[in-house]
């Protein structure tokens, strides 16, 4: 536990943290101030900042606001997150201070 803030780090994608996220093509009809983000990933030595809206189990898939240089909405796995070692050795992690936003807050961010 971070004694500072008293946060526990548990993981870049932990069951608790999964189940905030509805299933894929949930949010299809609403506007991005309806649409939550529920969860922040970032790279921790470099670009790249992906925000969940929508997740799916069996694929393990995710929808949402993605940040590589050029930011759009898209897909993106978990197995990607989960796989890839930066060149300074660190991999992507999850934003454990960030709170769920509608999806029109992030976007005015890269306006």
């Amino acid at each position: 536990m971070d004694s500072a803030i008293g946060i526990q780090y548990d993981g870049l994608f932990p069951e608790h943290v999964e189940k905030t996220l509805p299933p894929l093509y949930s949010n299809e009809n609403k506007t991005p101030k309806d649409t939550m983000v529920q969860v922040k990933f970032f790279n921790a030595g470099g670009v790249g900042t992906w925000y969940a809206t929508e997740y799916d189990t069996k694929s393990k898939m995710f929808f949402g606001w993605v940040d590589l240089g050029s930011p759009e909405l898209g897909y993106f796995s978990l197995e990607e997150l989960q796989g890839y070692t930066g060149p300074l050795g660190l991999g992507i992690e999850r934003d454990i201070l960030f709170s769920p936003r509608p999806l029109s807050e992030i976007k005015v961010m890269y306006d």
